[in-house]
């Protein structure tokens, strides 16, 4: 059982009535907390989803609040800050006064500098500090009026050519507030994507398949990722551009084997982050399958840190592997489907 969960056990006498896990860690914990706690979660990460609902735990998948109303709710800190005072008001806004906040989290992911986050809305009171892990209590004596998630959103503008594409990402996506080194490596080969039916893998704020739709109208953009504010970033960012929507279709994934099959091309930044940790298992599956997804002579285009050695694991999957950019850091790798 993850470390975080352990201390949440260890204060389970705190927890009673209907209690929200919030970006809970995919474990046994809703299961394991005693009779009193009817427990449910809220997550943002499909892979973790999948998880709770084939263990029977029942869970909400969902850039915004269930529509359910809870005793308590307990708030495993994300990475972002910006995600976690999203979270905050959010939860503020739909609890009373009186109500308890939990939040637990490790002391490498900043659970000290969370629970100051708290502050604002009430009294904060260390409960546990145990397995390198801290457990908080804060009683809420503010509430909010819920504001409206565009509230939260970040927006620039990135120059491609002579074309210019707004990018609207909400807390917590990847490369919220500026174009990424990668990406910016990457873009300029966008054009030479072949057309057709296009999975971006690891969509983030859709940066790629808002300008794949926007070079073609007729392309079929298949936008994936495991996080329900990437794919909901993704949206937006097609709104503002005022992009055909009918182009888009955004799809939850738990990893790149739930892509669609018979592509004509894959286009990824892809993701090596898990949390606060990193995990390139996500990476390297795409790079093992990718082939089996793509149509005869489909494409595979991805941007990776040069120190990364994806290279013979395409080299394995599609016989060649072509070096396209190798600058700032990153290299632009090219397969093709036999």
């Amino acid at each position: 059982m993850d470390p975080r969960s352990e201390v949440v056990i260890r204060q389970q006498d705190y927890l009673n009535g209907h209690v929200l896990l919030i970006n809970a860690p995919n474990d046994q914990l809703a299961k394991n907390l005693p009779d009193q706690v009817q427990a449910s979660v809220w997550t943002w990460n499909y892979a973790d989803h999948q998880g709770f609902q084939n263990s029977g735990i029942h869970s909400h998948f969902s850039v915004e609040f269930p529509q359910a109303s809870f005793d308590q709710v307990v708030i495993f800190v994300p990475k972002s800050k910006e995600l976690l005072n999203y979270i905050l008001h959010v939860v503020v806004s739909h609890l009373k006064l009186g109500q308890n906040v939990f939040l637990v989290g490790e002391k490498k992911g900043g659970v000290e500098r969370a629970a100051k986050q708290l502050q604002p809305y009430g009294k904060t009171l260390k409960l546990d500090s145990a397995r390198h892990c801290q457990f908080w209590q804060m009683k809420i004596e503010k509430t909010e009026q819920l504001k409206p998630l565009e509230h939260w959103l970040k927006s620039y503008t990135v120059q491609i050519d002579q074309d210019q594409l707004k990018v609207c990402a909400l807390p917590g996506v990847f490369s919220q507030d500026h174009l990424d080194v990668g990406t910016a490596v990457l873009v300029p080969y966008l054009s030479q994507v072949k057309s057709g039916k296009i999975a971006d893998f690891g969509c983030g704020a859709g940066i790629i398949s808002a300008y794949l739709a926007k070079l073609n109208q007729n392309q079929q953009i298949f936008a994936l990722d495991v996080d329900a504010f990437a794919l909901r970033s993704t949206e937006l960012t097609f709104q503002k551009n005022n992009l055909d929507l009918n182009q888009l279709t955004l799809q939850p994934v738990t990893g790149f084997r739930d892509a669609p099959k018979d592509l004509d091309a894959i286009v990824s930044n892809p993701p090596f982050h898990q949390g606060i940790h990193t995990n390139y298992d996500a990476s390297e599956e795409l790079c093992q399958l990718a082939s089996v997804h793509l149509k005869n002579s489909g494409e595979l285009w991805i941007v990776a840190n040069r120190f990364l050695n994806y290279p013979p694991l395409i080299e394995q999957s599609f016989g060649q592997c072509m070096v396209k950019a190798d600058q700032q850091g990153f290299k632009v790798l090219y397969a093709c489907a036999k």
